[in-house]
């Protein structure tokens, strides 16, 4: 059962050290608590690594080369939606770069970036694994295939009208 802290903005150094304590007694045990501080914040803070060094032993540096390695790890928080655009083969050659065009266009988001208002981050990925859905994209786990320019737009603002989003344009 992972740690949680009240909220994802509060920065505990209880939670932390909880993580790192019940992870501490396992060998190569650095991975479990970074995803696990990761699913407390949605993020690696990087205070976390410096706490994380003081609790296991293990230098700060070390601890940032994991997390850095790793693409399941992030050093930034992401924005209250996640968007994953495609840029598989199938999507690729069906326009994923029209699309990536499109919803950095509707969310003020580029691919790799956060909206400045932090409601959209926009995030390429190699593969969702939805090739005949082709272009595709990703929005808080839910796939929408066989996108057009016009089609991300309405994407957006459905979801922009479900939390009552004003939009980024």
């Amino acid at each position: 059962m992972a740690i949680k802290p009240k909220s994802r903005e509060e920065l505990s150094f209880t939670v932390i050290d909880a993580i790192a304590h019940k992870h501490n007694v396992q060998p190569g045990a650095v991975i479990p608590a970074l995803q696990e501080i990761q699913d407390a914040y949605g993020y690696i803070p990087p205070v976390a690594i410096e706490r994380m060094a003081e609790n296991i032993g293990v230098a700060a540096s070390e601890i940032y080369g994991i997390v850095t390695f790793y693409s399941q790890f992030r050093l930034e928080p992401v924005g209250e939606n996640l968007i994953k655009v495609c840029h598989g083969t199938a999507c690729h050659l069906s326009g994923a770069e029209k699309i990536a065009q499109a919803l950095a266009q509707e969310t003020g988001a580029k691919e790799g970036e956060t909206s400045k208002d932090g409601k959209f981050t926009v995030e390429r990925v190699a593969c969702l694994g939805c090739c005949s859905l082709a272009p595709c994209i990703m929005v808080n786990n839910e796939v929408h295939g066989r996108l057009t320019p016009e089609a991300v737009n309405k994407t957006v603002r459905q979801v922009q009208e479900a939390e009552k989003i004003t939009p980024t344009k």
